[in-house]
């Protein structure tokens, strides 16, 4: 009796207000994956410090497409969506990150099989990211999340927390 009169008690609480008064700070593994790339990829193009290549507007994202993204602003997106990535998984190589952006290729009536994403745009990406310290190699393999890039994705998490409520 007691034990449901609890769990009536907690049920109606407030969750949200409950964790911002509990929790001081906010990680990126609290905020949706595709409202923090897009928040991360706003970031990336508004500061300017992103090398955009000049094959961004030819290039298609892997072999399994026809086309090249008709978004402009695709390549900020990508590298928004590997930084999230390399975070989420530490030691995550080009060819992960490869498999993972991939598709499937359509070969008439054969079966469908896997295709990779291109290389060069992540490679790219990871070289961007690089440059902005958000990211290093790993000394066992793949790539990390450094001290500075991931105070910067904590910090555009908050934001984009704060911007929801």
């Amino acid at each position: 009796s007691s034990r449901v009169l609890w769990t009536l008690a907690v049920t109606q609480l407030d969750f949200s207000a409950a964790m911002s008064t509990t929790r001081s700070s906010v990680t990126l593994k609290d905020v949706a994956a595709d409202k923090f790339v897009v928040a991360f990829a706003a970031h990336l193009k508004r500061t300017g410090k992103v090398e955009v290549p000049k094959w961004v507007d030819l290039v298609k994202t892997g072999v399994s497409k026809e086309l090249s993204p008709y978004d402009a602003d695709w390549f900020y997106i990508r590298a928004a969506s590997i930084a999230r990535k390399v975070y989420m998984n530490a030691g995550t190589g080009l060819s992960g990150l490869r498999r993972y952006y991939g598709g499937s290729a359509n070969r008439g009536n054969r079966p469908d099989k896997k295709a990779l994403a291109s290389g060069s745009v992540i490679r790219a990406a990871l070289r961007n990211l690089e440059a902005l310290g958000y990211v290093e190699k790993d000394v066992n393999g793949g790539r990390r999340i450094t001290k500075e890039g991931q105070q910067a994705l904590d910090r555009i998490a908050t934001q984009t927390i704060k911007a929801k409520l």
